[in-house]
C-alpha cells in the first residue's frame, strides 16, 4: 500500500557513505525510518525481482526496522529478500552475502561501534552490489530524495518469524532466513591455514576474544572455539545486547580496558583482540603489547603470503591518509603500489574492484582486504592468528622484529567527542586559513616542511575529494594531521593524529606519547585546541 507522508524530517542532515545515524528516538518518529528506505529505494534502478540483503547488528530498534525494511522491499518490487536469523549480520558477513549471492545490494543497520539502547544511537545504510558502503552519487541522489519524499510503499502484512531459517514470503516476494556465520566462516575457512591455527592452540597458545556483547560474538563463537578449538570461554561477551551490555562496543584502549589489563598482566594470554559494534573494526593486543592500527596494518600487509589465501602477494597495499606510514615502506620494500586515500572504505573499493590493492587499512582500527569491501574485524584477527601459527613466534618479538627490519612510526591518535559543532568547525577553519603560512615555521626543534588540506584524485574513477583533512608536515618525517570524523550523533569529533618515524632500533622502547611529547604540544598550539574546544584533555587516546 502506499502511505502518504507530509513533512521531510531529514532537514540538512546529509547521509555519508556510512549512512543516516542518529538517535533511535529520532528513527521511532512516525515515518521516519520508512520515509529514509523509500528514499534508498527511489534512488535505485533496475532492482525489480532482484535481490535485497538486509541485517544488523542487533542494537535496540534493529528488528522494528528490519520488518519495516521487507515490507517495504516487497511493496517495491523486489524478488527476494536475505536476512540473517534473528536480524543479525555483520557488516563484513553482510558484504560477503550480497558478493556470494550476487544480491542487488544490502541494507545495514548498524550505528558502528557507538552505545545502543532506547536513547542511543542508531542507523541505517545501504550497499551496493560489490559489496560495499554506497559511493557518493548514489548516497547524494538518497539525499536528495529525502528532502522531496511525499510517500513510501510498504506491504500491509503481520511480521515475518526472524528466528527460523528457510522461506517465508511477503506477498510475491520470497524472505529467505539465513544462517548469518555460515558463509562468512566458509570464506575465512578459504583464506586462512585452520588447521596450523588448530595445531597452535591445541600446543597451548592462549587467545581471548572480547566481542563486546556485540555482532561478532557468534561469528567468534563457531570460528574460534569451535573450529579452531579455542577452549570454551575464549570468546568474552558473546551474545549480542541491544545495548551491548551498557558499554560502548569501540574497541581501543579505553572501552577495552578490561582486555588490555588481562594482556598486560604476568600471566597473560598469549594474545588478545576485539571488535566493534557491528564487526567492522579490530583491537589487537599481544602478550605485553598493544599493537596499534597503523603497525597492524603495515605487519599483516608484510606477513600476509603466509596465509593460503595471500601466497600469491600482494597487488598493492592502501592506507586512509591519517594513518600512519609504516605501511608505506612495506609496500616499498614488497615493490608494490601504495594507495593514499580518504578516511572512507568506498575509496578503498574502487581499488579492490580494479584489482590495483588487496589490504587496506585506515587509522580507526579498519582492516580489511579484497575477500569483501567493507574492513573486518574478525578477519584481522585471523590473518594474526595464522601469522603467529607461522612464525611460530609471539606478538612481541614479531612487532619488535618488524621495528627492527622497517624502522618504528611511534603514532597516536587523540580523539576529542562530542565537541560542540561550531567550536569544531570553527578550529578547522582556522586551520585552513593558517596554512599558506606554516611552511618554513619552526616551533622549538620543529620544523614545518609543508601543510595543506588533503585531496584525493581516485585513479578509478577520477573523482576528486577535497579537504580531507589538514596536514602539517615537519622536517625529518614527523606530521600532525586535524580531521573531523562524521561517525557520532552529538556534536563533532575532532581526530588528532601525531606521528614520528624512528628508524634506530636503540630508540624502538620509548613511551610512546613520551616520544610524541612535543609534537602534541605544537599540534596544541597550531590549532587552538584547548582555547577553541574548552577542553584541556582528550576523550580517548589512542
Amino acid at each position: 500500500m502506499m502511505i502518504t507522508v507530509s513533512t521531510n524530517p531529514y532537514g540538512d542532515q546529509k547521509p555519508g557513505t556510512s549512512g543516516l545515524r542518529k538517535k533511535v528516538p529520532v528513527f521511532q518518529q512516525k515515518n521516519y525510518a520508512e520515509n529514509f528506505i523509500q528514499s534508498i529505494f527511489d534512488s535505485l534502478e533496475g532492482y525489480e525481482g532482484e535481490t535485497l540483503v538486509i541485517g544488523g547488528d542487533g542494537r535496540y530498534y534493529n528488528r522494528d526496522v528490519i520488518q519495516k525494511a521487507i515490507k517495504m522491499a516487497a511493496a517495491n518490487g523486489f524478488g527476494r529478500v536475505l536476512v540473517g536469523r534473528g536480524g543479525i549480520l555483520s557488516t563484513p558477513a553482510a558484504s560477503n552475502v550480497i558478493r556470494k549471492y550476487k544480491a542487488f545490494g544490502g541494507i545495514v543497520l548498524s550505528a558502528s561501534h557507538n552505545p545502543g539502547g532506547p536513547t542511543e544511537d542508531f542507523g541505517i545504510k545501504y550497499n551496493v552490489g560489490n559489496g560495499g558502503p554506497a559511493p557518493e552519487r548514489v548516497t547524494d541522489a538518497i539525499f536528495a530524495r529525502t528532502q522531496a519524499i511525499d510517500s513510501y510503499r510498504i506491504a500491509d502484512v503481520p511480521d515475518i518469524n526472524l528466528d527460523v531459517e528457510g522461506t517465508q514470503h511477503v506477498e510475491d516476494m520470497a524472505v529467505t532466513v539465513i544462517d548469518p556465520v555460515a558463509d562468512y566462516a566458509e570464506l575465512m575457512e578459504s583464506l586462512f591455514d585452520f588447521a596450523a591455527i588448530r595445531a597452535l592452540i591445541a600446543g597451548g597458545f592462549r587467545v581471548v576474544f572480547d566481542a563486546m556483547s556485540a555482532v561478532t560474538g557468534p561469528y567468534a563463537k563457531e570460528i574460534l572455539e569451535k573450529r579452531l578449538g579455542a577452549p570454551k570461554g575464549s570468546v568474552m561477551n558473546f551474545i549480542p545486547l541491544p545495548d551491548f551490555g551498557g558499554h560502548h562496543p569501540d574497541p581501543n584502549l579505553v572501552h577495552a580496558r578490561a582486555l588490555y589489563e588481562t594482556m598486560m598482566a604476568p600471566d597473560a594470554p598469549d594474545f588478545g583482540a576485539a571488535s566493534d559494534g557491528d564487526g567492522d573494526r579490530n583491537l589487537i593486543v599481544g602478550r605485553g603489547i598493544f599493537v596499534t592500527p597503523s603497525d597492524s596494518l603495515a605487519i599483516l600487509a608484510a606477513n600476509a603470503h603466509l596465509a593460503p589465501g595471500y601466497a600469491q602477494g600482494l597487488a598493492g597495499i592502501a592506507r586512509s591518509m591519517p594513518t600512519s606510514g609504516a605501511a608505506d615502506r612495506v609496500a616499498e620494500k614488497l615493490g608494490i603500489s601504495l594507495y593514499e586515500t580518504p578516511t572512507g572504505w568506498k575509496f578503498f573499493g574502487n581499488l579492490l574492484d580494479e584489482g590495483l590493492a588487496t589490504i587496506c587499512g585506515e587509522e580507526s582500527a579498519g582492516t580489511g582486504s579484497n575477500h569483501v569491501r567493507e574492513k573486518d574485524g574478525l578477519w584481522a584477527v585471523l590473518l594474526w592468528l595464522n601469522i603467529l601459527a607461522a612464525r611460530k613466534e609471539s606478538a612481541l618479538d614479531i612487532v619488535q622484529k618488524h621495528w627492527a627490519a622497517y624502522g618504528r612510526n611511534y603514532y597516536s591518535r587523540h580523539d576529542y567527542e562530542a565537541v560542540d559543532t561550531d567550536a569544531a568547525n570553527g578550529l578547522m577553519a582556522a586551520l585552513r586559513e593558517k596554512l599558506a603560512g606554516l611552511p618554513g615555521k619552526s616551533y622549538g626543534a620543529l620544523k614545518v616542511e609543508t601543510a595543506d588540506d588533503f585531496s584525493y584524485h581516485d585513479p578509478v574513477d577520477k573523482s576528486v575529494s577535497m579537504n580531507q583533512g589538514v596536514r602539517v608536515l615537519f622536517e625529518g618525517g614527523s606530521r600532525v594531521v586535524f580531521r573531523l570524523s562524521g561517525t557520532g550523533t552529538s556534536g563533532a569529533t575532532l581526530r588528532v593524529y601525531i606521528e614520528r618515524y624512528e628508524p634506530d632500533p636503540a630508540r624502538h622502547d620509548l613511551d610512546t606519547q613520551a616520544a610524541l611529547a612535543d609534537l602534541i604540544a605544537v599540534a596544541d598550539e597550531i590549532a587552538e585546541i584547548k582555547t577553541r574546544t574548552g577542553r584541556e584533555e582528550p576523550s580517548v587516546v589512542t
